[in-house]
């Protein structure tokens, strides 16, 4: 049961390098930058993982942390978002790996609007990740990449 490992990489602490968009799904090119700081560790029982993520300087304050759950039925990946700004998970994303990349897609709401969400997972090294997320506000026919992580294994 390879794919219960998929995120066997992101174990341990992790430098990460944000570019977040200002304005979503209203045409903003307007992005900000800055840095912030994750630590991932195994669920008991091969339940999954879960992240802290602390970018104290960019909103001071501001906490978020993942929980991605595997399920051995379907073989996929449910992620789980929360941070500080209302605290309370978000929907779940879903999905799995396919050729060393990750998509998980699941529906939300942004301001009010319904939106599907996508996140998507790449690690082309030991030291290294990417993870990027996207909305659409047409269902899935178009996507608006809105958040950006590129990520360095601390001590690398």
């Amino acid at each position: 049961m390879r794919r219960m490992h998929d995120f066997d990489f992101w174990i341990g602490r992790w430098n990460v390098r944000n570019r977040y968009l200002k304005g979503r799904l209203c045409g903003s090119t307007e992005w900000e930058e800055f840095d912030a700081v994750a630590d991932a560790q195994f669920l008991p029982g091969g339940l999954g993982n879960i992240d802290s993520f602390i970018a104290g300087a960019w909103r001071p304050g501001f906490v978020g942390m993942t929980v991605r759950l595997f399920d051995r039925a379907s073989e996929q990946w449910s992620i789980y978002w929360a941070s500080t700004n209302r605290g309370i998970f978000d929907p779940p994303v879903v999905g799995r790996f396919t050729g060393g990349v990750g998509t998980f897609e699941g529906d939300d709401e942004h301001e009010g609007r319904p939106v599907r969400v996508r996140f998507v997972w790449t690690h082309e090294t030991p030291g290294t990740a990417r993870w990027e997320q996207s909305f659409s506000g047409d269902g899935g026919a178009t996507w608006e990449t809105n958040w950006i992580m590129d990520m360095t294994r601390a001590g690398a």
